[in-house]
Formats: structure tokens, sequence, C-alpha cells
């Protein structure tokens, strides 16, 4: 019984290990350890198709009539978090990519509720220490199939919502089925490098995918 219940525990952790991991399986990762792997579905040069696996995130909400305003502030919020503002007091490495929820229906006049979210690596993936600050929270992505759009340059209000209305435009010209509630504004590198940066735009995936054609 306790064989069976320590290969239990084994097979969680390698799971764990397997949907967080080594930075070098993805090129987007480039400044951290650890990264959100994936698998590519299908692909062409509008958009692509990934699966990723179910994984936890430490996030936190901030309104705001602006994307930039809102994450800068939950940064600092998350950061606190993994440098040791936790209830074991431990610091908790840095992962890739870095999300921001958007909710869809946000108007120019309203202000949004953004939700950051920062990866925990795969040491923390079961069991990461409770937070200090009631508005530093755990949330869980489920096993999910997302389309994605990516581009370069500086993940800003301006740029994501430029992206992520291109996305939708090619989305909608092959009829694929996608959830348009919220999409997540995707970002894998930090604010000091200036060349070769990678983000994305993803929404999730209803339905079966539609693949890009050639």
């Amino acid at each position: 019984m306790v064989y069976f219940v320590g290969l239990v525990g084994l097979l969680l952790i390698l799971t764990a290990e397997a949907r967080v991991g080594i930075s070098s399986e993805s090129s987007f990762c480039t400044e951290s350890r650890e990264c959100l792997l994936y698998d590519l579905v299908c692909k062409n040069d509008d958009y692509e198709v990934r699966h990723y696996d179910s994984v936890k995130w430490v996030s936190t909400d901030e309104e705001s009539y602006f994307m930039d305003k809102a994450t800068y502030t939950a940064f600092r919020r998350l950061f606190k978090y993994i440098t040791g503002s936790n209830e074991a007091g431990v610091n908790i490495d840095m992962t890739t990519p870095v999300t921001v929820k958007i909710e869809e229906k946000k108007r120019l006049w309203q202000s949004s509720v953004f939700t950051l979210n920062f990866l925990l690596p795969s040491d923390y993936q079961l069991a990461p220490p409770q937070p200090t600050d009631g508005s530093v929270y755990f949330t869980e992505t489920p096993d999910m199939k997302v389309y994605v759009r990516s581009y370069g340059g500086w993940m800003m209000s301006l740029t994501s919502s430029v992206n992520s209305m291109l996305l939708k435009r090619q989305l909608d010209n092959v009829q694929a089925t996608y959830n348009k509630d919220y999409h997540y504004a995707v970002g894998y590198d930090s604010p000091m490098k200036i060349l070769n940066r990678h983000n994305e735009v993803w929404y999730m995936v209803e339905g079966e995918p539609v693949c890009p054609t050639s």
C-alpha cells in the first residue's frame, strides 16, 4: 500500500514536470529556467493551434481603464509573493510566460478587471505556499487547446488590442468557434530585454479546432 501511494505521488510529480519544463525546450523562453510547454496541433503564418495540459498559476486582479497600468500594479503584487511574501517565506523562481486575462466586452470609457498570472514552477505546482496578501490567490487553467497569434515588440494595451483583433478576424474568416468572453495577453520577456521579444494572444478553442490552411 505504501509502495502504491509512493508510486502515485511520483507520477503526479512527473506529470507536473511535463507541463512545466526546462526552458531550453522552448525557443520563446530565454530568461527563465522553466517554461510552460505545449504540443503543437497545427500552424501557418496567420495563427497556430496548441494543446496545453492543466497547470496552476498565482494570480491577482486589478481594475483599471488600461492594461498597462493594471499590469504594473499587479506585477509588483505577484513579484512580492514569489520573493518571500508567502507563508513559507520562500523565494520562488520566476517562470514564463506571464499572462493577462482580458475581458472582451470592455468599452473605452469603462474600467475593466485585468487578471495577471504568474506560472508556478514545477516544484510548487502541487503545493504552493499560501500568499500573505489577501488579493493574491491561485488559479488553475484546464487541459485546453488555444488559438495563438504571435508578435514581437512590447506587450502594451495598443499592441495587444490590435493583435487580438487580427486574430479574431482570422478565426472568424475560417468560421472557428472560440470563447469570445475573454482572451489572454501573453508575454515571455522581462522589460530589460530589447531585441527578439516575443508576445502572444490566446483565444480558447471551443469544439474542434480549425487548423489554418497553407
